[in-house]
């Protein structure tokens, strides 16, 4: 076990509004219980002008993390600790885990997120129960600029942002992004960039697996019925 895992890290508990509920309680027993605490959630964006797309950043955390070790993640997130906020937990994350120092005018607060996951890890139930918020920075340092954290992150990696999504929908990456978050992180970075006279190409996406299913159904029937026809 490495030796992050053994500091003792308090964080506040918070209701389904994200406000305080007076509780402080140790990390490990958070995700024990599966209570819920807050996070930020800051995602890495580049224009693309060659592409008119745009780039995310996912971070693949480290081997040695106590839950979904060697994953790819968010660009940068962690815990709000006891007695802090959201935005000072994001830019002191930023600057510990990728070695950029921003400032409060370089994050854009996109929207709030709930999410709870569990899973398995070293024969241990771990509950994540969390509310974030989640802030957009636009950034083009290359990757080999950056400063990670070895001991937190094993790497990083730019992606087309729509790439990421179809990924995440085919499940085919090895991540623990969730899913709902990322779908209204596009629509985030659209508006985006789309405020900022930079509008990116389209390329259709449907929104959910449930709406692919029905065109594939649909691309099948259209066969079919030439076919028949024939």
């Amino acid at each position: 076990m490495h030796q992050k895992e053994e500091i003792m890290e308090y964080i506040d508990l918070r209701g389904e509004d994200g406000s305080l509920t007076g509780e402080v309680k140790e990390r490990s027993l958070i995700h024990r219980d599966g209570d819920l605490h807050g996070t930020a959630h800051v995602w890495l964006i580049r224009y693309r002008e060659d592409k008119q797309s745009a780039d995310v950043l996912l971070q693949k955390r480290s081997k040695n993390k106590d839950s979904f070790p060697g994953s790819y993640d968010i660009s940068s997130a962690g815990h709000i600790p006891a007695g802090a906020d959201f935005l000072d937990s994001a830019l002191r994350e930023l600057e510990e885990e990728l070695g950029i120092k921003a400032g409060a005018e370089d994050l854009n607060y996109g929207f709030t997120h709930m999410g709870y996951h569990e899973e398995e890890f070293y024969g241990k139930l771990f509950k994540n129960h969390e509310y974030s918020k989640v802030y957009l920075y636009e950034c083009d340092l290359p990757v080999e600029e950056m400063k990670i954290q070895e001991e937190e992150v094993e790497s990083v990696l730019w992606m087309d942002y729509r790439e990421c999504l179809e990924h995440i929908r085919k499940g085919d990456l090895n991540h623990c992004i969730f899913p709902d978050e990322f779908e209204k992180l596009v629509t985030e970075i659209e508006n985006y960039f789309a405020r900022t006279g930079r509008t990116l190409g389209k390329k259709e996406l449907t929104e959910t697996w449930a709406e692919d299913a029905q065109n594939e159904l649909e691309d099948w029937i259209e066969e079919q019925g030439i076919y028949i026809r024939q």
